[in-house]
């Protein structure tokens, strides 16, 4: 169920233990979640999707600005910019779980190559009456033919770091699991000839899903988590996941930063 007005959303989910098993085999994890187990700290994502009709989408296959929680800012380009989570209580599977999004601010910047809206929403999650989880999502809408900032390298005093090798069904599978519709994550033909990408775009969400499962392995567990993408990982490079004194970060084959995250 979904109820909104302007600047508030309330969405209940059943937090499907089926779907967060299909996530964990999509890792390549044993797909072992049953009702009543804690999930892992990102996979509320797969859950509360805003689902909408073909004619309600735009350009870019999301649901078209205007038509409903984010207001037409006049820009087609949309970039997931950064968030940070605050862990309040475990999450569970197989429970009637409600997220709570409020846009908490809308920013209107000059960048070098045109206008730019920075958009941060806020969504509660409670579960049992009781808050689970907050999280904030800074959000980025762009004119067509925005430059990207040069590249920032990555730190390589890791003390742990894990290979990671996306591909086409990886992106595909996570798109499916989210009912992510942008087409930057599986329309190749789109993300080069319209958005200026020389590839698919790897989901900023599943690359800080990534870091968060590295930082809870060495933490064990997780009071708050906050990251910042830094340049778009392609479906066809490698990568790896790094750690060092409870900083995470994803460093591309070419050395360039395309995520860091600070865990506790």
């Amino acid at each position: 169920m979904t109820t909104a007005d302007d600047r508030t959303q309330i969405q209940t989910d059943l937090i499907d233990p089926a779907r967060a098993r299909a996530l964990q085999a999509m890792l390549g994890d044993v797909p072992n979640l049953q009702s009543g187990d804690v999930l892992p700290p990102f996979a509320h994502h797969i859950y509360f999707w805003d689902a909408q009709p073909p004619d309600r989408l735009g350009r870019d296959g999301h649901p078209a600005t205007g038509s409903g929680f984010i207001p037409d800012l006049g820009l087609p380009r949309r970039m997931w910019a950064a968030g940070k989570l605050v862990f309040h209580a475990p999450l569970l599977a197989g429970v009637r779980a409600e997220r709570i999004s409020r846009i908490e601010g809308i920013t209107r910047k000059d960048g070098r190559s045109g206008p730019l809206a920075f958009v941060r929403v806020r969504h509660d999650i409670r579960q049992r009456q009781a808050l689970a989880l907050t999280e904030w999502q800074d959000l980025v809408y762009l004119p067509d033919g925005t430059d990207r900032p040069a590249p920032t390298f990555a730190p390589t005093d890791e003390t742990t770091r894990e290979a990671f090798a996306p591909d086409t069904t990886l992106l595909f599978r996570y798109s499916a699991l989210t009912f992510n519709g942008h087409r930057i994550h599986y329309d190749e033909a789109y993300a080069r000839d319209v958005e200026g990408y020389d590839g698919l775009v790897v989901h900023a969400p599943l690359l800080a899903h990534l870091l968060m499962e590295l930082a809870q392995r060495q933490l064990g567990g997780l009071r708050q988590f906050s990251y910042r993408a830094t340049a778009p990982l392609l479906h066809h490079e490698q990568a790896e996941l790094c750690w060092r004194d409870g900083i995470v970060w994803v460093r591309a084959a070419d050395g360039r930063q395309c995520m860091v995250a600070e865990a506790s």
